[in-house]
C-alpha cells in the first residue's frame, strides 16, 4: 500500500507565502538602509559668479532644521544658508536643498503660501514654473520657483530687483507638491 502525502489547506499556503514575502521585503529594506546615502549640496557664491558664470554646488548640506523655525508642517527658508527644508508634521525634514535667492529677500518671520502659478516668465526673462508666492517687500513679490530648463539664474543686473528664490528643477517639483496654498513658510536668518 502506498502512502498518501498530506495536503495542506489552502490558507496555510497563502499564510506561508505572505510571511515569506514580508521577510524578503524586510531584509531588502535593512540592506538599503545600510547602503550609501546621497547627500545634498549647497551653492556658494564665488568670484566666478560675479564674472557671469553660473554657481555650482560645493559644500555638504546641513541636515538639521534650523532652530527657531517654528513647529509643525512647514517650509523653512534660511537666508544665510541659502537653503530650504520641507518639514513634515512630525518635525522630520523630508527634503533640503540649496537655492539661489533674488536681490530682494523677505524679512525673517512666518508667512504662508498665498498663491501658486504653474508657469510664467520671470522678471529676468527666464521661463519659470512651480511658483509659490509667500511674501512681498518693497513692492516686489517673493516666490519660490525653478527655471523650466533647470538652469540656475544668471547674476542679476545691477539695480534690478528680483524676488524669485530659484532652485533646481527636481527641488521645485518637490516643493510644488509640498507647498499648497496656506502652507506655512518660516524665514530665518
Amino acid at each position: 500500500m502506498r502512502a498518501v502525502p498530506a495536503r495542506l489547506p489552502s490558507w496555510a499556503w497563502t499564510t506561508g507565502l505572505t510571511v515569506g514575502a514580508i521577510a524578503a521585503v524586510t531584509v531588502l529594506a535593512v540592506q538599503a538602509d545600510r547602503g550609501p546615502h546621497p547627500t545634498a549640496t549647497s551653492a556658494k557664491p564665488s568670484s566666478a559668479a560675479s564674472a557671469g558664470v553660473r554657481p555650482t554646488p560645493t559644500a555638504s548640506a546641513p541636515t538639521r532644521v534650523p532652530d527657531g523655525s517654528g513647529t509643525g508642517r512647514r517650509v523653512v527658508y534660511s537666508l544665510g544658508e541659502k537653503r530650504v527644508w520641507l518639514v513634515d508634521a512630525s518635525e522630520g525634514s523630508r527634503r533640503t536643498f540649496a537655492v539661489w535667492p533674488g536681490t530682494v529677500s523677505p524679512d525673517p518671520g512666518s508667512y504662508t503660501v498665498s498663491s501658486r502659478n504653474e508657469g510664467t516668465t520671470g522678471s529676468d526673462g527666464v521661463q519659470i514654473e512651480h511658483i509659490l508666492y509667500f511674501a512681498a517687500k518693497s513692492g516686489v513679490s517673493v516666490a519660490f520657483s525653478n527655471a523650466v530648463d533647470g538652469a540656475s539664474p544668471p547674476p542679476a543686473a545691477s539695480g534690478t530687483q528680483t524676488g524669485g528664490v530659484r532652485m533646481r528643477k527636481a527641488d521645485g517639483t518637490a516643493l510644488w507638491a509640498f507647498g499648497t496654498v496656506g502652507t506655512t513658510v518660516t524665514v530665518v536668518r
